[in-house]
């Protein structure tokens, strides 16, 4: 980052109308703290509102308003949104006075990288891939904000290694993903997707063989966290019995029971719904094995990652009647954007795929809904304020959690330290030793792997001070990011 001289971007007045002295203005706070002396309002969401924040609103109960901080050396933050990102989270990012630049698209790798490198934030959903290349671009970036649940197009290791966090949101659409997959099951037993198409051929085929209620049939739930335990409820209150299989023991909503073995809930499920992370363990998750110990005539569904069924081994099954159909809605590649692009140049077996019966196709839109999607934009664009105001990383999946009670206007000589380093010893000890001539307030530290996230608050710091301290934290060899909040 090119640094900038303290006062760039302070702006200064006299007075106010009544005549008292104004204090520095600078980018608005969403702080996270946890003082025990403030108490919390929630502020009514309004859409499309330019620069209204759905977010907490504090009161201090002692009066003394949060202190509004100014990042040291970013003369704006600047932020990319691509892939259409939803406008609640825009305006929180607008409302902060930040350079926002918007796209409704993906981006190719070249254009991405030549776009990164300037921003300090860059806003995703699940199409645009933040490899180690073209992170290595973004010489400005301090934070990522996924805005989807899935964190998988994310370098997250070469990220923390730089200085990076990145945040999702991992429960937002968890409603709309479940509604999702009980409709899909209602449409699969009664053949609805079939019927549908024959209909719009001018095809009249009135039928009831293998068609059936779901009431009494038992689903088999693979992964029963957020989603998954939700659909559990919506199941049991439509008279489905549940089971479900997952790597830990999870406490059963309602009547549901946890199974020891994957084949064990393959072998007496109706239906089988899969809502699983990507990981290798669960890379075609769902194979030729898997297929052959499902019940005859069952069905499967698959709203978690493309890579969890082994899609030639499911055409199989469908053709020779073992599963009597199934819905997808995430697939090993998916196209960037929307077109005639579902095709065999993307995944060999596509059209094998299209061309069988009591199949549902969708194109990801499990959380493509208006609540999950404006809920999703709430979520990610205030963590990614607290991020840039106050360096809060509760909520990052590549870096420890830390944060610390707000700074207040009571404390006008206070500066906020944030230093990120490897994890290794005698850190903290130089760190302190620079810190040494301030009064530490509060200070917190953690680590995760190789990389250790440090905050601290301190005071008497003149503003003609702060560059020197951000100098010698950055002399330091452990050193991967300094940020200085004043």
């Amino acid at each position: 980052m090119a640094p900038s001289t303290l006062t760039q971007n302070i702006k200064i007045q006299n007075t106010q109308n009544n005549g008292e002295p104004l204090r520095r203005e600078v980018s608005r706070s969403l702080s996270m703290s946890t003082s025990p002396h403030e108490t919390f309002h929630q502020r009514k969401m309004s859409i499309g509102m330019e620069g209204t924040s759905p977010g907490l609103i504090r009161t201090k109960t002692t009066g003394a308003a949060p202190k509004q901080l100014k990042p040291f050396r970013e003369q704006d933050i600047k932020i990319l949104l691509l892939e259409n990102v939803n406008q609640t989270g825009r305006d929180i990012l607008h409302g902060q006075g930040y350079q926002v630049e918007f796209m409704k698209s993906s981006l190719p790798e070249d254009q991405l990288i030549e776009k990164i490198k300037d921003v300090h934030v860059i806003g995703i959903r699940s199409k645009t891939k933040l490899t180690s290349r073209v992170l290595a671009a973004a010489r400005n970036l301090i934070v990522i904000g996924c805005f989807c649940i899935g964190t998988n197009q994310v370098d997250l290791k070469y990220a923390a290694e730089h200085g990076i966090c990145v945040f999702n949101s991992p429960f937002s659409n968890s409603r709309s993903v479940a509604e999702l997959v009980i409709g899909e099951i209602i449409v699969l037993a009664r053949q609805v997707g079939d019927r549908s198409n024959e209909m719009h051929q001018g095809v009249w085929k009135k039928v009831s063989n293998k068609c059936w209620e779901i009431r009494g049939k038992t689903l088999g739930i693979i992964g029963y966290g957020h989603i998954g335990s939700q659909l559990s409820v919506l199941a049991e209150s439509m008279g489905m019995d549940v089971i479900y299989y997952d790597v830990v023991n999870l406490m059963a909503m309602g009547t549901a029971r946890q199974v020891p073995s994957l084949d064990h809930l393959l072998a007496n499920a109706d239906f089988v719904t899969c809502h699983v992370p990507e990981l290798p363990e669960t890379m075609n998750m769902i194979g030729k094995h898997q297929f052959d110990t499902m019940k005859s005539g069952s069905y499967l569904i698959n709203a978690s990652r493309g890579s969890v069924v082994d899609i030639p081994a499911l055409v199989a099954a469908m053709r020779s009647g073992k599963v009597a159909g199934a819905a997808l809605d995430v697939y090993p590649a998916e196209p960037a954007g929307n077109g005639d692009y579902f095709t065999n140049d993307l995944n060999s077996w596509a059209e094998d795929l299209r061309s069988l019966q009591n199949l549902i196709l969708t194109p990801h839109i499990g959380g493509s809904t208006e609540e999950a999607q404006s809920a999703i934009g709430v979520e990610v664009a205030e963590a990614l304020v607290r991020y840039v105001n106050e360096g809060v990383t509760v909520g990052a999946v590549n870096m420890p959690e830390v944060a610390l009670r707000s700074l207040t206007m009571d404390e006008p000589n206070h500066a906020r330290v944030i230093f990120i380093h490897q994890n290794v010893p005698g850190v903290l000890r130089r760190v302190n030793e620079i810190l040494g001539d301030h009064n530490v307030d509060k200070q917190m530290s953690d680590s995760r792997g190789d990389v250790a996230y440090l905050m601290a608050d301190i005071s008497s710091v003149k503003e003609e001070q702060v560059a020197a301290l951000y100098r010698e934290l950055e002399g330091l060899k452990e050193r991967v990011i300094t940020r200085i909040l004043y």
